[in-house]
């Protein structure tokens, strides 16, 4: 690879914003200076005064591969996370099948070598009689045990305690759970069909899924955590009562028990689901504005750890049935960037505190190897981003393979420009080079 000279950008990283060049040679960092020598390079991208961010590592998402490719697939999705800043990412083991033996894993990360333009990992998944194959998991190059405790179907919905107990006291490396009470949740289905048939409208999914059923099974999740001293790492908070569970005095690298905030719980509320319909149907479910309040409150005070998507694509025409047969999830990966930085425009969030829960806290928590930061001796995994560019996200311009997005309609003030991937400038003013593909993640475990 060339060497590559940033030259007059502003960098944000570890608490700071100041102004320097950066220098990158081969995939790493080799210097961050002002006014470093336009000699020491092959080419010279003139950042002129925009914001160089270290690139934001997304540790939930749904790339649908294997098995659901009609709605999406790791080329696509990671096409998509590369064009919005995303240069690493973290993914589901609900694929078909699902990812439950160290065979299919490899198989999945056979995948992610042949297609992904982002740095990846995927998680092993645990089902009610998998833990054997479980603790085969290398804790070195997996970035951890997926445990749905709620919201998904046969064998991967573990809910048994006994079953539960065997994970969280024989499993040493980080466990991230999804965390709904199934049993609340089934009691919530009968009283609203009772009441409209299957004609249950779409404002009715966080009282179906509701803060109970969230706050029960988080609950459990923290009490068997703390009885074994699992690593445990809690999915997209969507309630204010599950956030007295989480402690902002300790260091992040000392925490035990940490919390993910998801972009569409941050943006969206209950009121919103009248305008955008199943578009914002998520498990779980976007909430009152009260709680939307709440968990940026945490985002910002540290009870909450990390900023993530929970990217799980349907098709359009998946999304256009009814309640019941509307699945939910949808396509957030290009877009949590500048969703993030219009937020800052909002005046809610700091640009330090977006790049603290995006990128460098998922490092420190996953224990990332040199990524995360931009720091001399780091993989080149940088995003250069222009603050006032207005842009509108529309048909043509959505990546992910499933062609709608939630923001559609919606216009942000900040674009990115440029993004490397482990020092390959992969995206550069809307065109791709294809001709190098991400890295599996590694970790220090």
């Amino acid at each position: 690879m060339p060497k590559t000279l940033i030259k007059n950008a502003k960098l944000v990283n570890e608490g700071k914003i100041f102004e320097s060049d950066l220098l990158i040679n081969g995939q790493f960092i080799e210097k961050i200076e002002s006014n470093i020598s336009a000699d020491s390079a092959d080419q010279i991208i003139d950042a002129d005064g925009n914001y160089l961010l270290p690139g934001l590592i997304d540790d939930q998402v749904h790339f649908r591969e294997p098995g659901l490719t009609h709605k999406a697939n790791i080329f696509t999705e990671s096409r998509a996370a590369v064009a919005g800043g995303v240069t690493s990412f973290m993914e589901m083991p609900n694929t078909v099948p699902n990812t439950l033996t160290q065979e299919l894993l490899a198989d999945k990360y056979a995948i992610g070598a042949k297609s992904s333009l982002a740095n990846y990992s995927f998680f092993m998944g645990a089902s009610n009689d998998n833990l054997e194959e479980v603790l085969k998991t290398n804790p070195k190059d997996v970035c951890g045990v997926k445990v749905f405790m709620g919201s998904s179907t046969g064998n991967m919905l573990v809910d048994d305690e006994k079953t539960l107990e065997g994970l969280f006291s024989n499993v040493s490396m980080l466990i991230a759970t999804h965390c709904e009470d199934e049993d609340t949740i089934r009691k919530n289905t009968e009283l609203y069909k009772q009441k409209y048939g299957e004609d249950v409208p779409m404002e009715c999914h966080p009282l179906i899924r509701s803060e109970e059923a969230c706050y029960l099974s988080s609950s459990m999740a923290a009490s068997l955590a703390k009885k074994h001293g699992t690593r445990l790492h809690i999915l997209h908070i969507s309630t204010e009562k599950e956030l007295m569970l989480f402690d902002n005095s300790i260091p992040l690298a000392d925490k035990k028990l940490t919390s993910e905030a998801c972009i569409h719980h941050l943006w969206f509320n209950d009121s919103h689901y009248k305008e955008k319909g199943a578009l914002i149907k998520w498990n779980p479910a976007v909430k009152k504005e009260s709680d939307q309040k709440a968990i940026l409150q945490a985002v910002l005070d540290d009870r909450i750890d990390v900023i993530a998507t929970d990217h799980a694509p349907h098709t359009i025409e998946e999304k256009s049935n009814k309640y019941f047969n509307a699945p939910s999830g949808g396509p957030l990966v290009q877009h949590s960037l500048v969703a993030l930085l219009e937020m800052y425009h909002q005046g809610k969030i700091s640009l330090e505190k977006i790049i603290e829960k995006a990128s460098h806290n998922v490092a420190v928590l996953f224990q990332i190897e040199k990524r995360g930061y931009i720091r001399e001796g780091y993989f080149a995994d940088l995003v250069l981003v222009n603050l006032n560019n207005p842009w509108e996200v529309s048909n043509d311009n959505i990546l992910a393979k499933c062609g709608w997005s939630p923001f559609e309609g919606t216009k942000f003030q900040s674009q990115v420009t440029h993004t490397f991937i482990s020092g390959h400038l992969a995206y550069e003013n809307g065109k791709f080079d294809e001709s190098q593909l991400g890295m599996r993640l590694t970790f220090n475990r």
